[in-house]
């Protein structure tokens, strides 16, 4: 025999339903309202509750104990109030971000548009490279007088190359030195 909400006993299918008040004004009266807090809690709502307590637990917010405490308290609440007061001292979720400014209409997010456009690349100074290529070749003086008329205009012209004219700087005086010196080496054995 099943027992039904109401109260009243019946064999279970065809229960009669509870009989309406005789009162003509009954149903043109609202049904008395219940504040949330008094509203019965849930499986799902009590799960809810650990959950936040277990984050609280876990970004250090609650000590061991205070979790134990709130835990079985948290599985002998009956009403949404009871739920409340056990997680109003903690935050219940990640911080609210101010949102982003809407944009306007008729225009495209910033999200949709193409990348913007690299600047160009700056030229190679070309007296940038022939310094360099007639250093390593062995020409000495005229990769140093080329290097210098390159550092010259890589700074004027705002311009690469400042590595090579430099590269080119080194062998060309290198060179030169070579040279000199083969020269004296052949004046002394003359």
């Amino acid at each position: 025999m099943a027992v039904q909400p109401w109260g009243e006993q019946s064999p279970g299918y065809g229960a009669r339903p509870p009989q309406v008040p005789s009162d003509p004004y009954a149903r043109s009266r609202p049904p008395a309202q219940v504040h949330q807090s008094q509203m019965r809690a849930a499986h799902t709502d009590r799960d809810r509750t650990v959950d936040v307590l277990k984050a609280a637990y876990a970004e250090g917010r609650l000590t061991a104990d205070e979790y134990g405490q709130r835990f079985d308290a948290v599985s002998a609440a009956q009403t949404y109030g009871e739920l409340a007061r056990l997680v109003a001292d903690l935050p219940s979720g990640p911080m609210m971000t101010p949102m982003a400014p809407m944009t306007p209409v008729g225009q495209v997010p910033p999200t949709f548009l193409p990348p913007p456009l690299l600047p160009p690349a700056r030229p190679t100074n070309s007296m940038a490279v022939t310094s360099l290529v007639l250093g390593v070749i062995g020409l000495g003086l005229p990769a140093v007088i080329t290097g210098h008329i390159a550092k010259n205009q890589i700074r004027e012209r705002n311009e690469d190359g400042d590595g090579m004219a430099t590269v080119g700087l080194i062998f060309g005086y290198l060179g030169s030195l070579a040279w000199t010196l083969l020269m004296l080496a052949v004046v002394a054995a003359g």
